[in-house]
């Protein structure tokens, strides 16, 4: 069976595709967002797509505490949608978690123009997990400055 480009996916589905939530912007000028799974920026462009690209990269909240899940797409098993994730559960405190997402993105060169938007979503998703201490909050014992 042959493959469809990227390119040609990428011009049928960028004006119109379920996903897209369009908002209107300063003046006349919109931005466009996308909702699909493997885009990591959310962004509407070529370069963020989870359709139109055949290695994708995704992070998100695992099941468990503290877990994030991050998910590459084999490129060899684009028509076999339950095999198409190598998906890697991580633990460990957040900067052995960078590091790892580093190795895999760019390190591998699977995608090394998607590290910073990896690190971010990271960054993001490991801040949404942190449970908020309850609590009296500890006032400041310092003396007021009265000028």
């Amino acid at each position: 069976m042959a493959t469809v480009p990227g390119q040609l996916i990428w011009e049928i589905v960028k004006k119109n595709n379920c996903f897209l939530v369009k908002q209107f912007g300063r003046g006349t000028a919109s931005l466009r967002f996308s909702k699909e799974s493997n885009n990591l920026y959310n962004l509407n462009s070529y370069k963020h797509s989870g359709l139109a690209n055949k290695k994708t990269v995704t992070i998100q909240a695992g099941d468990k505490d503290q877990a994030v899940v991050l998910a590459t797409s084999k490129t060899k098993k684009q028509n076999k949608p339950a095999a198409l994730f190598h998906k890697s559960v991580m633990k460990k405190e957040f900067r052995r978690m960078a590091k790892a997402v580093e190795n895999q993105v760019e390190g591998n060169y699977y995608r090394p123009d998607l590290k910073k938007a990896a690190l971010a979503r990271l960054s993001a998703v490991h801040r949404s997990l942190k449970v908020a201490k309850s609590g009296v909050k500890k006032r400041n014992r310092q003396g007021l400055k009265i000028c």
